[in-house]
């Protein structure tokens, strides 16, 4: 039995496109949906506003693959970031929940995901050649790998370890204090300080 329809195409096509959010399933996005409609002037016209801007000028930054209005990125950018350190990241935001913590001062490197033979994504479908193409430009003294502690996490580290073998670059990986099976973007800033000041070599 198909569920009714309780309003018109448009707030239905709100509430599907909210559903889409990670963090919101349905029941939630009809509630957000309520929410920004009762607040229309306060929260849903600016937030059109906001995302129409935002889609018209956002940005992957060609050298971390950041995303930002510039390219390259404000990280990439900003002369007062130690170069010679590379943090590698699955995600962007396994970069932003670094950042918001405030543990390194250093230039970024997103992968765009993790080795998994098993789903297709292979070396060429991730921007570990860029990664080694940066590094053998030189500058770069030590890359961190910030990896989630997940069974493809590990193998995607191991992998760029062996690609970056013949450089001479310092590869060293978060200490445990990261949680095996643990993602970055959900941890507290004190266990990401606290790993990043633990790293050791890989």
């Amino acid at each position: 039995m198909s569920s009714k329809r309780i309003a018109g195409p448009e707030i239905e096509r709100l509430i599907q496109l909210l559903a889409k959010v990670p963090g919101l399933g349905p029941r939630s996005a009809r509630r957000a949906a309520l929410h920004l409609i009762k607040k229309r002037e306060q929260l849903l016209a600016p937030l059109a506003d906001a995302m129409a801007e935002t889609a018209a000028k956002v940005r992957v930054c060609s050298s971390c693959g950041n995303v930002d209005t510039t390219d390259p990125c404000l990280i990439c950018t900003d002369p007062r970031r130690d170069a010679s350190t590379l943090i590698v990241v699955e995600d962007v935001s396994d970069l932003w929940a670094l950042e918001r913590a405030g543990v390194a001062n250093a230039r970024f490197h997103v992968l765009g995901g993790t080795l998994s033979p098993l789903d297709g994504v292979g070396p060429d479908d991730l921007t570990i050649g860029r990664l080694v193409d940066r590094v053998a430009e030189g500058g770069v003294a030590e890359v961190v790998l910030a990896v989630n502690a997940t069974i493809e996490g590990q193998t995607t580290a191991h992998y760029i370890t062996d690609q970056l073998a013949g450089l001479d670059v310092k590869v060293t990986r978060l200490a445990h204090g990261v949680p095996v099976g643990g993602e970055l973007d959900y941890l507290d800033e004190g266990t990401l300080a606290a790993a990043m000041k633990s790293r050791t070599t890989f």
